[in-house]
């Protein structure tokens, strides 16, 4: 089973890649139809962050929102105090 670290929780996604591949891709893809009342548009991230698990791309992209999402969050603490 592999793992997927979102902020300070571990979520589980399937452990096949090509059930993960295929999950990621139709939220993905169910994402852009979120102006459908069933489907909404949290889908789109949500189904990147499971293919960021098998493709180095998204992989890279999500790294990089992880850093800047941190380096901000420090700036924030930083000027409170």
């Amino acid at each position: 089973m592999a793992f997927v670290k979102v902020g300070n929780a571990k979520v589980r996604v399937p452990g096949s890649p090509l059930v993960r591949m295929a999950l990621g891709g139709g939220l993905v893809a169910g994402g852009v139809l979120g102006f459908l009342p069933v489907l909404g548009f949290w889908m789109i991230p949500l189904g990147l962050v499971v293919l960021s698990v098998d493709s180095p791309l998204v992989r890279r992209g999500r790294r990089k929102t992880e850093i800047w999402w941190g380096r901000r969050k420090r700036a924030k603490e930083a000027t409170k105090n």
